[in-house]
């Protein structure tokens, strides 16, 4: 059986660099259920891969724990 998962882009303004891509990554990685995370600092954008769709909110915490804020779904 196949297992299903969602992927998610969203957009996190304040990501100027390789460190902020990881600390973003690091915090998101964390959440249950995220199997990838990839941020690129230049388009802003973070891709998260779950088993399940996210809660917002829980996403946008754990961005602003990283120190960024999450704009939206990109």
């Amino acid at each position: 059986m196949t297992a299903t998962t969602v992927t998610t882009v969203y957009q996190v303004s304040g990501m100027t660099c390789g460190h902020c891509e990881g600390a973003v990554t690091a915090e998101l990685s964390e959440l249950p259920g995220v199997s990838s995370v990839k941020a690129v600092a230049s388009t802003g954008q973070v891709t998260v891969v779950s088993e399940a769709a996210l809660d917002e909110a829980t996403v946008r915490a754990a961005v602003d724990e990283a120190g960024y804020e999450l704009v939206d779904k990109a």
